[in-house]
């Protein structure tokens, strides 16, 4: 099989879809990568170290598209790269299509075998997001402490507070892989923080792991409201795979909230949890509703992509060397995660949550694969 790497032209992504090790592990197996000039070069692996692993290196983007059965990316394509795509193509990346009907049009109008990262799902478990999760998590606070001082237009207040001085109060909505690591982050960085969730076993494995200044609360309307007016930074950690996240916080629900407070939504991607949150950059991360500064970068693990990449690559290319082996018909016949994967194909939604999203037609993965 033929694999391609292009560069990611998302606004301030720097992470790549493989390294130079994959491209090396792939020529052994008898498969060629073609990696576009540069690509690797914001997560620190130059065009020496692609071409030396035995990829072919080509700066002409649609040589790469026209001549490889797989993409793999990291980032949903964007419009420009639309006129690439092509039929039974398989595409292999994040894709968050339950808030873009645009680009799942593309997709099922050519025909494309769309695979995102974020659905791949084992035994409850969602691997190839859970590495960018946690990043993410880990980001929040480091973001929301950053953009809560005073000359980024915050209250001014420092998470850990000082001696004499009250710590901040974080509240995270989310128990999962980006609420625990938002937790445990903002909590060692001095922060009295509540973890939300509705449900009782996430909370209760939470209980049993966390630091000391963390408590854990049942999420409700009434209890986030109750909570609100004395928070200084939200993580919105909401995520329901596949689909659209639902909004936790309204934007009646900003008159609570202190002046000058913070919330990162990380659930952006998925079209977050806060009514007033829209897509940002790491170029212009933060805006003000209501005097409520909102952080809602949709790439947020790109802002350190040598970690970013080598987590996120650890965990993707034993599937890319499965598809490449076997074809991802025959690859999805014998891993029923990789199947859960394929969010459109041969001209079909193939993910539910994804066409309830947009009201089209659902199609069974198990349909195309008989």
């Amino acid at each position: 099989m033929t694999i391609g790497v292009p560069k990611e032209i998302k606004t301030e992504e720097y992470r790549v879809g493989m390294t130079p090790a994959g491209v090396e592990q792939l020529a052994k197996r008898g498969h060629q990568t073609i990696v576009q000039v540069g690509a690797g070069i914001g997560s620190g692996f130059t065009d020496e170290e692609y071409r030396n692993a035995g990829a072919i290196l080509t700066d002409d983007v649609e040589t790469i598209y026209q001549t490889s059965d797989m993409i793999v990316k990291v980032k949903e394509p964007l419009p420009e790269e639309y006129p690439l795509l092509r039929e039974n193509q398989v595409v292999f990346t994040f894709l968050h299509l339950a808030p873009n009907r645009e680009l799942t049009n593309v997709l099922m109008e050519k025909k494309v075998i769309a695979i995102g990262y974020e659905t791949v799902e084992e035994k409850g478990r969602l691997p190839l997001l859970e590495p960018m999760s946690e990043i993410a998590g880990r980001m929040a606070p480091i973001m929301g402490g950053y953009f809560l001082s005073r000359p980024q237009g915050g209250e001014g207040v420092l998470l850990g507070g000082a001696s004499g001085v009250l710590p901040a109060n974080v509240l995270v909505l989310g128990g999962g892989m980006v609420g625990m690591n938002a937790a445990r982050t903002a909590a060692g960085l001095g922060s009295n923080v509540v973890v939300m969730d509705i449900k009782p076993q996430t909370l209760r494995f939470l209980e049993e792991t966390k630091p000391p200044n963390v408590s854990t609360m049942i999420s409700s309307p009434y209890n986030i409201q109750t909570l609100l007016p004395s928070v200084d930074l939200v993580v919105g950690a909401v995520l329901i795979a596949g689909a659209r996240t639902p909004s936790l916080i309204t934007r009646d629900m900003l008159h609570f909230m202190k002046k000058g407070s913070l919330i990162v939504d990380v659930s952006i991607d998925q079209g977050g949890c806060v009514e007033t949150s829209r897509p940002t950059t790491h170029e212009n991360p933060v805006f003000a509703v209501e005097g409520i500064m909102h952080y809602c970068v949709t790439n947020m693990p790109g802002a350190y992509p040598r970690t970013s990449t080598l987590a996120l690559t650890n965990a993707t290319f034993p599937f890319v060397v499965e598809l490449a082996d076997q074809g991802w018909k025959e690859a999805c016949r014998k891993h029923k995660a990789l199947a859960k994967g394929v969010n459109t194909a041969e001209g079909h939604i193939t993910c539910k949550a994804v066409a309830e999203a947009h009201g089209f037609s659902y199609l069974s993965i198990n349909n195309l694969l008989e």
